[in-house]
């Protein structure tokens, strides 16, 4: 290796060390701060919160080193530039071509580096972390209750709350429990204005407080008749304080926070893992949609309509009114059923959609994620076909105008990237198109910045635009002063 490739290495490797240092602490750091509350201060062992950071930083490592290699080649050729290293390689007859070679093929490995931990230490880290957090979760079970929306992670409740306030977060506003437990329905309801949790670490019950609240049973075995319902026997009450146990034993039992409960997310789940799950999906979505619409098809009796030869037509048949062929009768019995059948027709596409909706959205997750580890992949290689020419033409070192231009152009390109994903996954446009669509944006804008460095112009020419507006103006004058 020459002796210009190891300086312009070293140039770049020492600011890529440092700002993927920095941008993994910010990034985990972020993270962090949306889940320490629910995993600091809850009895939880410092050597787990650090475990949970170590997945958490393996999971974000394909998202840092990206933005590391943006901003490093801006801060690297922008310092080669303040230096004025460039004039001098040029006035040695080294092009900006040749200057850059050595780092061209050090992206390509840390593209290559980033497509295998996206492959294999990626979905690892993701099993790991999310396993962890939600045994956490489940080592304190009131950790994993939700506010508005309804609860079934208890066994044999589902409960819901307007609010969780308080210092421990235990206590409750407006609940709403549905007891469960005697396997006969929703028989058991109870409402309160407020509520208390209270639950030791290692105790096999979770203890509910409520207040200021209305308790409703039904103390039968549920009934079809709604006259039969009418009749049965209820108690209801109100209470000023109501406290009752929660068996949570099958959530702690051991509690092995280490223990993987599931494993089959579309994020743990290697490429080839991915590739070969897809096709099974996308048969059992149109296996679907066949079945829905073989439904709809026999409900209508389409397969009975068929054209009948001129032959068989009679001549004094109106082709363009076909009721009028019919007497009232008939004209009634014909369209009564053929808004029995529409209505059949519609009602089993209301009842079938959400399942269509959900499996569709699914089948996008996993398309998503296949296409989207491999458009990151190379993302350290776009994104150093930008950054490079630009600092070269800003020339400027350091984290000042560098980092300013590196932040503006990853917000692009993430903003651009999860508009494709939310697009990809709503299937308004296909996952590849969507995982690609930072990347169409930002390729020809690199073409554009490495054309402009490689023939020494800035990065707009402005006069360009002032000269005509300038020449405009003097030939104005000149004709004024004649």
């Amino acid at each position: 290796m020459k002796i210009l490739d190891k300086y312009i290495l070293k140039t770049f490797l020492v600011p890529f060390a440092a700002t993927f240092l920095i941008v993994l602490f910010v990034l985990v750091m972020q993270l962090l701060w949306q889940t320490f509350e629910n995993i600091a201060g809850k009895g939880i062992s410092i050597g787990f919160i650090f475990k949970f950071l170590y997945y958490t930083s393996l999971s974000i490592v394909p998202q840092a080193l990206p933005i590391a290699v943006l901003l490093s080649s801006i801060m690297a050729l922008g310092s080669l530039g303040e230096n004025y290293e460039f004039a001098a390689a040029k006035s040695a007859g080294i092009s900006l071509q040749r200057l850059v070679r050595p780092l061209i093929f050090l992206t390509l490995i840390l593209s290559g580096i980033n497509f295998l931990f996206l492959n294999n230490i990626f979905p690892y880290a993701i099993l790991k972390q999310q396993n962890l957090y939600y045994n956490i979760k489940k080592k304190k079970p009131a950790l994993a209750l939700v506010p508005g929306s309804f609860n079934s992670d208890l066994p044999n409740y589902q409960i819901k709350f307007d609010e969780k306030y308080g210092k421990e977060k235990n206590l409750l506003k407006n609940v709403l429990i549905y007891d469960l437990s005697s396997r006969k329905g929703n028989q058991k309801v109870i409402t309160a204005e407020r509520g208390k949790i209270i639950s030791e670490e290692g105790s096999r019950y979770m203890t509910f407080i409520l207040y200021d609240g209305y308790y409703y049973e039904d103390h039968t075995k549920s009934s079809k008749s709604n006259a039969k319902k009418q009749k049965m026997p209820a108690s209801q009450a109100t209470f000023k304080e109501y406290e009752f146990n929660i068996d949570i034993s099958d959530l702690v039992g051991d509690g092995a926070l280490d223990e993987e409960r599931f494993k089959n997310s579309y994020k743990m789940l290697k490429l080839e893992q991915l590739n070969d799950t897809i096709p099974v999906l996308k048969t059992s979505y149109n296996d679907l949609l066949l079945s829905r619409a073989n439904s709809i098809s026999s409900i209508s009796k389409s397969n009975q309509l068929y054209k009948y030869s001129d032959s068989l037509k009679t001549k004094n048949i109106d082709t363009i009114s076909t009721l009028d062929n019919f007497d009232l009768k008939n004209k009634i019995s014909i369209l009564n059923g053929s808004k029995t059948k529409m209505n059949s027709a519609l009602t089993n596409v209301k009842n079938n959609i959400d399942n269509i909706k959900r499996k569709r959205k699914t089948l996008n997750y996993f398309d998503s994620e296949y296409y989207g580890r491999i458009a990151l992949s190379f993302s350290c290689l776009i994104l150093f076909f930008i950054g490079a020419p630009l600092g070269s033409i800003i020339r400027k070192g350091g984290f000042g105008l560098p980092m300013i231009l590196a932040i503006g152009i990853y917000v692009i390109y993430f903003f651009g990237n999860t508009m494709g994903k939310n697009l990809a996954e709503e299937s308004s446009i296909s996952s590849l198109l969507g995982s690609w669509i930072s990347a169409m944006v930002m390729i020809p804008f690199g073409i554009f910045l490495t054309r402009r460095a490689t023939k020494d112009k800035g990065l707009f020419n402005i006069d360009t635009i002032l000269n005509p507006i300038k020449n405009l103006f003097l030939k104005f004058k000149s004709k004024k002063d004649i």
